[in-house]
């Protein structure tokens, strides 16, 4: 019920969305492409961007904020949010992927983009496939989970496709890129940096995942439908994108995984599952102390310091900065040799 509630919601949010959007931002598709989504690289993929259009520019005292639609399917604009610190030449830029659902409001608000570009970063926020405004013209039976595959390879090669336009910009520094992920969005961000080696460190705040398990327990899926998501074709189809099986061969220089034991959109086991994958030489971070607030709208900028802490401007990727307590080496944390 509260899915289909969402959906409806949704739905007419994103009609409202469309139909007061600029004139040249309801411009015409372009050509029908061929999209290959059972890779997550982008590789056996034909995806065409269409010219970058702005639709907005703000700009304030410590950062300036462009939303500029890209798009390279049919009938699929993104509403992509630079967000660039003032008087910085080519920062460090991070990817941000949030959780389902989500909309585009966190990427406006001012609060968040002055938390993101503190320190001299750039930031880059966009709504992963069928979620926000890119969920239209489909039957509301098919829906996030309902098409997982679909929609973890599609948002992969989004990043991938944004990576390419932010090199094309040149207003970025492409030798220090970072994604920070939560929930959906960080198993999206594995599945991103494992098809691509442009990016540097990645934090993951409780991604989904360890499928079989994931459907059959998660509160993510509703009842009436898990069956259909417990069958040997639906996981087989969404295999290759768990990050219990990427995270071992993930070749990113630095990895954080954090989890909250409160957050019942991933089972405790497929939690454990997740950790046990996780790369020897990876942060592992459990939040404790209620349950995890969104790190969208948390009122401390600590939540990004991690991740701003190995993307150093003029540095090398990987350096160590401003680790925090609550973080430490996954080899110590797991006992490992």
């Amino acid at each position: 019920m509260m899915k289909l509630l969402f959906q409806i919601a949704l739905s007419c949010a994103c009609a409202i969305a469309v139909a007061t959007l600029p004139a040249f931002a309801q411009s015409a598709s372009p050509s029908p492409t061929a999209e290959d989504i059972t890779s997550l690289s982008i590789a056996s993929s034909q995806l065409h961007p269409e010219p970058p259009e702005l639709v907005e520019k703000d700009v304030e005292a410590n950062y300036t904020s462009e939303w500029i639609k890209v798009q390279w399917r049919s009938d699929d604009p993104i509403y992509l949010y630079v967000i660039h610190p003032a008087h910085v030449q080519k920062p460090p830029v991070v990817i941000y992927l949030y959780d389902y659902p989500v909309e585009t409001d966190v990427f406006r608000d001012s609060n968040w983009c002055e938390r993101v570009t503190d320190g001299g970063f750039a930031a880059v926020g966009l709504v992963p496939a069928l979620n926000g405004q890119r969920y239209h013209a489909r039957p509301m039976k098919e829906w996030f989970v309902s098409e997982l595959q679909e929609a973890l390879a599609k948002s992969a090669h989004d990043v991938q496709m944004v990576l390419n336009y932010l090199s094309e910009r040149g207003d970025v520094d492409m030798n220090n890129v970072g994604i920070f992920g939560v929930g959906a969005g960080a198993t999206i961000a594995v599945g991103a940096a494992s098809a691509d080696s442009r990016v540097k460190a990645v934090d993951l705040v409780d991604p989904w995942g360890d499928w079989p398990v994931w459907m059959a327990k998660s509160d993510v899926v509703p009842e009436e439908e898990r069956e259909r998501y417990t069958t040997e074709d639906f996981l087989k189809k969404v295999s290759a994108f768990d990050p219990v099986s990427l995270l071992p061969e993930l070749k990113t220089p630095k990895v954080r995984l954090e989890q909250s034991a409160e957050n019942s959109s991933t089972p405790d086991d497929a939690k454990s599952r997740i950790e046990a994958a996780l790369p020897r030489r990876g942060d592992y971070r459990r939040l404790t102390g209620g349950p995890q607030a969104d790190p969208s709208v948390g009122p401390l900028s600590s939540d990004f310091e991690w991740l701003k802490g190995q993307l150093k401007a003029g540095g090398q990727p990987g350096d160590q900065r401003a680790g925090g307590e609550a973080s430490g080496n996954h080899q110590k944390s797991l006992g490992k040799k």
